[in-house]
Protein backbone atom coordinates (compact mmCIF):
# COMPACT_ATOMS: atom_id res chain seq x y z
CA UNK A 1 0.00 0.00 0.00
CA UNK A 2 1.45 3.71 -1.35
CA UNK A 3 1.45 4.74 3.41
CA UNK A 4 2.23 8.45 2.33
CA UNK A 5 -0.85 8.73 0.21
CA UNK A 6 -3.36 6.69 2.67
CA UNK A 7 -1.55 8.91 5.74
CA UNK A 8 -2.41 12.23 3.84
CA UNK A 9 -5.74 10.84 2.77
CA UNK A 10 -6.33 9.79 6.73
CA UNK A 11 -5.43 13.05 8.03
CA UNK A 12 -7.61 15.25 5.82
CA UNK A 13 -10.60 12.90 6.50
CA UNK A 14 -9.63 12.75 10.72
CA UNK A 15 -10.18 16.65 10.26
CA UNK A 16 -13.76 16.61 9.84
CA UNK A 17 -16.31 15.80 12.56
CA UNK A 18 -17.41 12.30 13.03
CA UNK A 19 -15.39 10.47 11.17
CA UNK A 20 -14.18 6.86 11.15
CA UNK A 21 -12.13 4.37 9.42
CA UNK A 22 -12.58 0.56 8.45
CA UNK A 23 -10.92 -1.36 5.65
CA UNK A 24 -14.00 -2.03 3.05
CA UNK A 25 -13.47 -4.20 -0.17
CA UNK A 26 -9.84 -4.54 0.88
CA UNK A 27 -9.24 -0.81 1.65
CA UNK A 28 -9.15 2.11 4.17
CA UNK A 29 -12.84 3.70 3.54
CA UNK A 30 -13.63 6.55 5.40
CA UNK A 31 -17.33 6.74 7.18
CA UNK A 32 -19.23 9.76 8.08
CA UNK A 33 -22.40 8.92 9.97
CA UNK A 34 -22.23 5.32 9.12
CA UNK A 35 -21.83 6.38 5.08
CA UNK A 36 -18.74 6.05 2.88
CA UNK A 37 -17.31 9.53 2.21
CA UNK A 38 -13.74 8.52 0.79
CA UNK A 39 -12.41 5.37 -0.46
CA UNK A 40 -9.06 4.58 -0.96
CA UNK A 41 -8.30 2.72 -3.94
CA UNK A 42 -4.69 1.37 -4.24
CA UNK A 43 -3.79 0.20 -7.58
CA UNK A 44 -7.52 -1.64 -7.40
CA UNK A 45 -7.51 -4.52 -9.86
CA UNK A 46 -4.44 -3.62 -10.97
CA UNK A 47 -6.12 -0.55 -12.73
CA UNK A 48 -2.98 1.50 -12.28
CA UNK A 49 -4.43 4.04 -10.20
CA UNK A 50 -3.39 4.77 -6.63
CA UNK A 51 -6.59 7.56 -6.03
CA UNK A 52 -9.47 8.10 -3.53
CA UNK A 53 -12.94 7.71 -4.82
CA UNK A 54 -15.50 10.97 -3.50
CA UNK A 55 -19.22 11.70 -4.33
CA UNK A 56 -19.80 15.44 -6.32
CA UNK A 57 -22.71 17.30 -6.29
CA UNK A 58 -24.79 16.23 -9.09
CA UNK A 59 -24.01 16.91 -12.15
CA UNK A 60 -20.59 17.92 -11.82
CA UNK A 61 -18.87 14.64 -12.10
CA UNK A 62 -18.99 14.93 -16.40
CA UNK A 63 -17.53 18.40 -16.02
CA UNK A 64 -14.79 17.85 -13.47
CA UNK A 65 -13.56 14.29 -15.14
CA UNK A 66 -13.22 16.47 -18.72
CA UNK A 67 -11.63 19.35 -16.82
CA UNK A 68 -8.12 17.59 -16.10
CA UNK A 69 -8.41 13.86 -17.48
CA UNK A 70 -4.77 13.23 -15.88
CA UNK A 71 -6.01 13.91 -12.45
CA UNK A 72 -9.93 13.15 -12.41
CA UNK A 73 -11.75 9.74 -13.59
CA UNK A 74 -14.70 8.16 -13.60
CA UNK A 75 -14.30 5.07 -10.82
CA UNK A 76 -15.73 1.71 -11.01
CA UNK A 77 -19.03 0.31 -8.96
CA UNK A 78 -19.69 3.88 -7.71
CA UNK A 79 -19.02 6.18 -10.59
CA UNK A 80 -22.69 5.79 -11.50
CA UNK A 81 -23.55 7.34 -8.50
CA UNK A 82 -22.06 10.39 -9.34
CA UNK A 83 -18.77 9.46 -7.80
CA UNK A 84 -15.09 10.60 -9.13
CA UNK A 85 -11.60 9.18 -8.85
CA UNK A 86 -9.19 11.16 -8.52
CA UNK A 87 -5.38 10.50 -8.96
CA UNK A 88 -3.61 11.13 -5.65
CA UNK A 89 -0.01 12.26 -7.39
CA UNK A 90 -1.48 14.72 -9.33
CA UNK A 91 -3.98 16.96 -6.93
CA UNK A 92 -2.51 19.33 -4.59
CA UNK A 93 -3.27 19.30 -0.81
CA UNK A 94 -5.71 22.09 -0.77
CA UNK A 95 -7.76 20.89 -3.96
CA UNK A 96 -7.80 17.27 -2.37
CA UNK A 97 -8.86 18.80 0.88
CA UNK A 98 -11.35 20.84 -0.78
CA UNK A 99 -12.96 17.71 -2.75
CA UNK A 100 -12.85 15.43 0.67
CA UNK A 101 -14.56 18.32 2.50
CA UNK A 102 -16.99 18.59 -0.04
CA UNK A 103 -17.75 14.73 0.05
CA UNK A 104 -18.41 15.15 3.63
CA UNK A 105 -21.01 17.52 3.61
CA UNK A 106 -22.40 15.74 0.50
CA UNK A 107 -23.04 12.94 2.58
CA UNK A 108 -23.74 14.33 6.26
CA UNK A 109 -26.76 16.37 4.39
CA UNK A 110 -27.71 13.05 3.26
CA UNK A 111 -27.99 11.89 7.04
CA UNK A 112 -29.87 14.84 7.94
CA UNK A 113 -32.55 14.15 5.28
CA UNK A 114 -32.79 10.55 6.88
CA UNK A 115 -35.69 10.05 9.84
Amino acid sequence: MNQDQIERVRRMCFELADVSEKVSHGEPTFFVKKRVFVMFANNHHNDGHVAVWVPVPPGQQADICSSDARTYFIPPYVGKSGWIGIELRQISDETLTYHIATAWELVVGRARLKP
